[in-house]
């Protein structure tokens, strides 16, 4: 389980096939702290340390992580936000975030204001996801507060902090995200569906 709290920024070094699956080596401030086998959030998706060198890790990606993630975007020297498991003696100063990346959603706006940012996403409603004014929602790994919420749009402000300190100040207009809608939400809408 993660917070949605991005601990540090990875940069992908390499990216390398094996069969359907996708390895990608990071390089970070925190790879040296790692152990194998150890879950790892990356742009909000938990992935498994599978090898260490230096100061880097390597995860893989399995298909249908690549399906439902903006994985496949990712190009070397690509920025991503990390973040390592919650600890159970900790505060939980986002939200739960569990890294599983429900879907993708495309940045459909991106506005400068005086002192933060205003960023729009528009995702496929029809699996049922859905935001809720003042409710929680996982950016790239990001925890953050749903301002304005439609069927299959909805918008964030970021603070100067979160801008700089995580990859949304390289998100643009076009670009896709990795989203993880909240968790309680998801059990409501599907206890109301049934």
């Amino acid at each position: 389980m993660f917070t949605g709290i991005i601990e540090t920024l990875g940069e992908v070094k390499k990216i390398s096939a094996d069969g359907s699956n996708l390895h990608f080596t990071i390089q970070s401030a925190i790879s040296t702290a790692l152990k194998i086998d150890q879950s790892v959030a990356h742009n909000g998706v938990c992935l498994t340390v599978v090898s260490l060198d230096e100061d880097t890790h390597t995860v893989t990606a399995i298909q249908e992580t690549l399906e439902k993630s903006n994985m496949l975007h990712l190009r070397v020297g690509n920025k991503v936000n990390l973040e390592r498991c919650m600890q159970m003696n900790g505060r939980l100063d986002g939200h739960i975030v569990q890294g599983h990346v429900d879907q993708t959603a495309i940045c459909v706006k991106r506005a400068e204001l005086d002192g933060s940012w205003e960023y729009r996403f528009k995702y496929d409603a029809s699996s049922g996801n859905v935001t809720v004014e003042k409710g929680s929602v996982c950016i790239n790994g990001i925890s953050l507060t749903v301002v304005g919420s439609e069927e299959d749009e909805f918008s964030v402000f970021i603070i100067p902090y979160t801008h700089e300190h995580t990859n949304l100040h390289e998100v643009n207009v076009g670009d896709t995200v990795n989203i993880e809608f909240d968790i309680i939400g998801k059990y409501v809408a599907r206890l109301i569906n049934r």
